[in-house]
């Protein structure tokens, strides 16, 4: 950042600078020295607060829109409150409380899924984001091997959550109906109730060691039936995206373009998806302000995401928000990454 760090703002321009970003966040417009020293916690006159407000705009954390405006906080101003000032313990109890509620883990995860999408929408007025590798958070149930001539047969993967999907494999020749059956019962004992990711590696490390009872046919066919689920066809993870509404608020009007770029942003899945994907390396919740990700370049957003962990604390997937860059960081951190958590518990 090019701006000072916190330690090199005096205990006054600290102050004055966090009851900007903080009146920012709220209104979403500038404020003016005047109304700052209207504050009871200012003891100050409006002459001496824009002169701290000044400097704070020549050290490139304030910035004002016009000559007789008041100062609003830069990306980097927003980035050093982020990092720095903001106070984000815990989330609100109302908000704890209507993510316990719609998240009991009652049904098939994907209905959590999209409950969580759902709710981070509603309850932070944006558009919430939930990213799950399907390959990943599957568990296994049973696998099966459906005849369909002598060249093909259809792969069944039916998940524990009762889902079922479908891939056609091609068959080596010679292949019988009870060579694939043996195939499906091999999969089915050594895979059922693993993800199946586990499940992939540890078939494939079997076949490779030995340690299978299996004809070199056979083992044929369990492998091809491994490779039909070893990606997705696109190699894309399934994204939900839920209140895009949300993003056309009251202060779209003045700016249709960003609002507009960011729809198309959200119809491009793929990229919003690898953006939540880098979100799953780190242990805590990410903050993506404005043009730091060139995703948002143009339409000046930011994304909140936290990473929720399967069996064995492996990250799964991520969950989190994208609207302006006018967000109430310190309310809808906390609420991401409890919905991160609460998804965690809910697919132990």
């Amino acid at each position: 950042m090019s701006g000072p760090t916190i330690d090199l703002l005096s205990d006054r321009a600290r102050d004055i600078f966090r009851l900007v970003v903080e009146s920012y966040l709220g209104s979403g417009t500038p404020i003016g020295s005047r109304t700052l020293s209207r504050l009871p916690c200012l003891n100050l006159s409006p002459a001496s607060i824009r002169n701290v407000m000044q400097d704070l705009e020549k050290a490139g954390l304030l910035a004002a829109p016009h000559v007789s405006a008041g100062r609003m906080p830069t990306q980097a101003g927003l980035r050093l409150f982020v990092d720095a000032m903001m106070q984000a313990a815990a989330p609100h109890d109302e908000d704890k409380r209507a993510i316990e509620r719609e998240l009991t883990g009652e049904g098939p995860i994907e209905d959590a899924l999209n409950t969580a999408s759902a709710l981070l929408s509603g309850l932070s007025a944006c558009a919430g984001l939930v990213m799950v590798p399907r390959r990943e958070t599957l568990v296994v149930r049973q696998f099966g091997f459906a005849w369909l001539s002598d060249t093909q047969a259809l792969a069944v993967l039916v998940g524990a959550d009762g889902s079922v999907e479908n891939r056609i494999v091609d068959l080596p020749p010679g292949t019988t109906p009870s060579m694939l059956a043996e195939a499906a019962n091999y999969l089915s004992a050594h895979a059922g109730g693993r993800t199946l990711a586990d499940a992939q590696a540890l078939l494939a490390r079997d076949i490779a060691q030995g340690r299978d009872a299996l004809d070199e046919a056979s083992r044929d066919l369990v492998e091809r039936g491994l490779a039909a689920w070893s990606r997705d066809p696109e190699d894309r993870p399934v994204l939900i995206v839920r209140g895009q509404a949300n993003l056309i608020d009251e202060t779209a009007a003045a700016d249709l373009e960003r609002v507009r770029q960011l729809l198309e942003e959200l119809e491009g899945k793929s990229e919003i998806a690898r953006l939540l994907d880098s979100a799953r390396a780190g242990a805590a919740t990410r903050i993506f302000i404005g043009s730091e990700n060139k995703l948002f370049s143009l339409s000046g957003s930011s994304v909140i995401a936290a990473p929720y962990r399967g069996p064995g604390g492996r990250v799964v997937g991520v969950v989190g928000v994208i609207g302006p860059t006018r967000l109430n960081y310190a309310r809808v951190v906390p609420m991401v990454d409890f919905t991160a958590q609460t998804l965690t518990k809910l697919m132990q």
